[in-house]
């Protein structure tokens, strides 16, 4: 399997590059040169399966001639072993024919583990075979970062820093992050916004010589084609438990980076029958106003109860314009540089093509409170503010009662509890056991100004081998 960049200028690479490398040379994200297709008849064999046996035959096309398939096989079941249900990513009923995913039940209680606790393993593995070092730099609106530092806290070969806006994410998402101990764990608040943090990793990543030349930069976020990849595989793992690939499903997924519904389709076009997908949004709804009048244009973000979707530059779309474009990346690069100055549109027949799949809804902080108050009445269900803003999206935009609507339940209610509260539910969230002391353990954090050169300076001098 080859990968290529969104902007046609950079060179084709493996999996291992890939894994390693992040953003490509000319600043485009890699893709793969060509998906996987799954029959109906091979998709439907898989019931019955493991969620590990699942992710192995729907994951190994794209590692194949990286990864012996024992290899992988062994580190799919530790992944998802550490998982605190069986299934993995159990499904719960709201009501007829409507669903939530729990995509929490990973360690540090958000859908990220999925992918990050892979990607900690993918790294050692890479890195010990070729007996190298790389430093982590990510960035995080709240989840990614915790989950990054679980998935890679033990990696021998790797120093991780991690970028949050102060004061900007919640107490718990803050307390994940910076209560993990470890000499080579590095928890930076940047006095900005999630697009601020976005924005210098992106721009390291394209010049790393602050590090020296002694090492380079791997990433974490889903502009990691890995991250992705393990996306993929929980889309199938729902419609075959609810009767796929015999039937087609609908999905309701809250985005802001684009990412985890990205995964969605692209599970559609490795033959998954779905004929929905709905892109939920909060106030921070650049997603939804170019789904829903094909114009791109950022506005000032906006501070939200939902704070790991409080993002206005959404990266991974990036890649479904490639697609759109044909895979012509000298388009992507123009439109995305033409969108650097002002508000931009895609011509309207590729437009209405990408409208034949995807809905889109933004909810207010009001609606998303009303929504985990309503749930909680009616099934005595407890959501987060994400979770909830899908269940909403997913109400607005439903095409067909008789499809199966499955939103992805992005978080423990546990990490948000002033939403929670401000919603009227009088039910307070706890968290579970292994992190029943996390407001006592200590917390190690640098506070530091919305600058790059500091940041980078900062890095700099703080890993292991500087």
């Amino acid at each position: 399997m080859r990968y290529i960049s969104t902007r046609g200028e950079a060179p084709a690479l493996g999996f291992e590059d890939v894994l390693l490398t992040g953003l490509a040379a000319d600043g485009g994200l890699y893709v793969p040169e060509s998906l996987p297709h799954f029959s109906l008849e091979e998709i439907r064999s898989w019931r019955g399966l493991s969620y590990s046996e699942l992710a192995f035959n729907v994951m190994y096309p794209f590692v194949d001639d990286a990864i012996p398939a024992d290899d992988f096989r062994k580190m799919l079941d530790e992944t998802y072993s550490v998982f605190s249900h069986k299934a993995v990513a159990p499904l719960v009923q709201l009501d007829t024919n409507e669903w939530v995913m729990e995509l929490f039940r990973g360690p540090t209680l958000a859908f990220k583990d999925f992918a990050l606790q892979l990607l900690g393993r993918l790294l050692d593995y890479v890195l010990e075979k070729r007996k190298q070092h790389v430093v982590i730099m990510g960035a995080t609106s709240g989840d990614t970062g915790s989950a990054a530092i679980e998935g890679c806290r033990r990696c021998e070969h790797v120093d991780i820093f991690i970028l949050h806006p102060y004061e900007r994410v919640s107490e718990v998402q803050r307390r994940q992050m910076t209560t993990v101990k470890g000499e080579n764990i590095h928890n930076i608040a940047v006095r900005g916004n999630f697009d601020d943090c976005q924005r210098m990793v992106k721009e390291s990543f394209g010049n790393q010589s602050f590090l020296g030349g002694k090492t380079q930069l791997a990433a974490v976020n889903s502009i990691n084609w890995a991250r992705i990849m393990a996306q993929i595989v929980y889309y199938f793992q729902a419609s075959l438990a609810l009767g796929g690939p015999d039937r087609s499903m609908a999905f309701s997924v809250p985005t802001g980076n684009f990412g985890d519904i990205f995964a969605g389709y692209l599970a559609k076009k490795m033959g998954l029958p779905i004929s929905q997908l709905v892109i939920a949004t909060n106030r921070n709804d650049i997603l939804h106003r170019f789904m829903s009048g094909n114009k791109y244009e950022q506005h000032q973000l906006e501070h939200t109860l939902s704070p790991s979707m409080d993002i206005m530059v959404s990266s991974n779309f990036e890649r479904l314009l490639f697609d759109l474009h044909g895979r012509d990346g000298q388009a992507v690069k123009k439109l995305l540089e033409d969108a650097a100055k002002g508000p931009v549109s895609i011509e309207d027949y590729r437009w209405r093509h990408a409208r034949k799949l995807f809905d889109s809804d933004a909810v207010d902080d009001k609606s998303t409170c009303d929504t985990i108050r309503e749930i909680h009445e009616q099934n005595e269900y407890l959501l987060d503010p994400h979770t909830a803003i899908g269940v909403r999206a997913a109400r607005n935009c439903r095409r067909d009662s008789s499809v199966p609507m499955i939103t992805l339940g992005t978080a423990h209610p546990a990490k948000f509890p002033d939403a929670v509260a401000e919603s009227g539910v009088t039910v307070k969230p706890q968290l579970p056991a292994h992190m029943a002391d996390l407001f006592e353990r200590e917390e190690r954090y640098t506070v530091l100004d919305n600058n790059i050169a500091g940041v980078q300076e900062f890095i700099s001098k703080h890993w292991k081998n500087a």
